[in-house]
């Protein structure tokens, strides 16, 4: 049964990777008025894409499975690796399967990327969402218009009307995946040796690949026999990774972690299918709905337009409730949004009395012998204090 397990998370981790989207090649072959949208991290509102009848697909990159060839020559050197490999994913041919991408407030490069690609691909349609910068009740009303805006954009894309029902039908469903998602990362902070955090990770980010009812299916399948795993607990010290939000890092950085003795008990990987802790009320108006519990009751991170105390708190709590040993920042390089906060992240932990590590990675890194020896040395120093 472990053994079968195992070979269950190969799968997952392939389409996660997968720059072909064979997966959304395949959906879309399997009836002639399909549509996909792909959306940039950190979030996006994939229930209002899904009520369109559309698939919600997530890109986070090309990660290192495709060499820049054409991204350098319309970015700066000091920009993310992120931006530059999904524009390449574009001008590659490889977003072909996509009838719209879907970017949102972010940070400069990501907002950049949106228009670059946009005078690039002209044959190809770009949406950017607006999100509010504040918590206010104007707020609320600003983000529920440009919902609606989205909504006629998709409508039009799709040949479909959104209707409140069929909105209200995607909110629970997208519901349910949240709340599955929270099992995964209750549990991984319960029983870290039962579920790694690449196997999580695989497993999360692979909903970003496939109808949103068929993640539902697989962690629902899993999720019982995950918890039947056998395991031992490991003598490793329990961490919480921060800085993750936008940039995924290479899945042998994750392993290097693991295999130095860190137990992942929380990170703020794939955010898309964890941005709200509650369920999502589906009456009266669901758009006002998704507007204001984005505004009052999303999770806080980097990008988003959040008091920076009320990020600090968000933070310590997940500390307190993985019961974590010590944080460790793993930011992309050149992620300002990032850097901007880990001075006051680091202040927060420094006064809880943790330990902190901060690491700086990329997506094309294919070496990790520099980063191991201090995930090492600062695992070591914890164990032999």
């Amino acid at each position: 049964m472990a053994e079968c397990l195992e070979q269950s998370f190969e799968p997952l981790t392939e389409l996660a990777q997968d720059i072909e989207f064979a997966s959304v090649r395949r959906w879309k072959q399997g009836a002639p008025h399909r549509k996909a949208v792909a959306f940039f991290p950190v979030y996006a509102p994939m229930e209002i894409i899904h009520a369109a009848g559309m698939l919600p697909v997530g890109i986070a990159g090309a990660g290192d499975r495709l060499d820049l060839q054409h991204a350098d020559s319309r970015f700066g050197s000091f920009i993310c690796s992120i931006v530059k490999t999904t524009f390449e994913l574009g001008i590659t041919g490889k977003l072909e399967p996509f009838d719209a991408l879907l970017f949102s407030t972010i940070c400069d490069s990501a907002r950049n990327l949106c228009f670059v690609m946009k005078r690039n691909f002209p044959g190809q349609h770009f949406e950017f969402l607006h999100l509010p910068h504040s918590t206010s009740e104007s707020s609320i009303e600003f983000l529920a218009a440009e919902y609606r805006r989205l909504m006629g954009e998709l409508q039009r894309i799709a040949g479909v009307e959104i209707t409140a029902g069929a909105l209200r039908n995607s909110i629970a469903m997208f519901n349910r995946q949240r709340e599955l998602a929270g099992e995964i990362y209750t549990l991984r902070a319960e029983a870290p040796h039962l579920l790694r955090a690449t196997e999580s990770y695989a497993l999360l980010r692979a909903g970003l690949r496939m109808p949103v009812e068929e993640h539902i299916a697989i962690l629902e399948e899993m999720l019982p026999k995950i918890r039947a795993r056998g395991g031992k607990k490991r003598d490793a010290i329990r961490v919480v990774i921060e800085g993750s939000f936008c940039e995924q890092p290479p899945l042998p950085l994750i392993r290097v972690l693991e295999a130095a003795g860190c137990d992942v008990v929380d990170d703020d990987f794939t955010l898309a299918q964890r941005w709200f802790s509650e369920p999502l009320p589906l009456e009266p108006d669901p758009v006002q709905t998704l507007a204001e519990r984005y505004v009052r009751c999303a999770t806080y991170s980097s990008v988003r337009h959040f008091p920076a105390a009320a990020r600090c708190r968000g933070l310590e709590q997940r500390i307190r409730r993985s019961r974590a040993d010590a944080v460790i920042f793993l930011i992309a390089k050149f992620c300002e949004p990032a850097y901007f906060d880990y001075v006051l992240f680091k202040k927060a932990v420094d006064q809880l009395g943790l330990p902190s590590l901060q690491l700086e990675f990329e997506e094309k890194l294919f070496t990790f012998d520099r980063l191991q020896t201090e995930i090492e040395t600062f695992v070591e120093s914890l164990i032999f204090d």
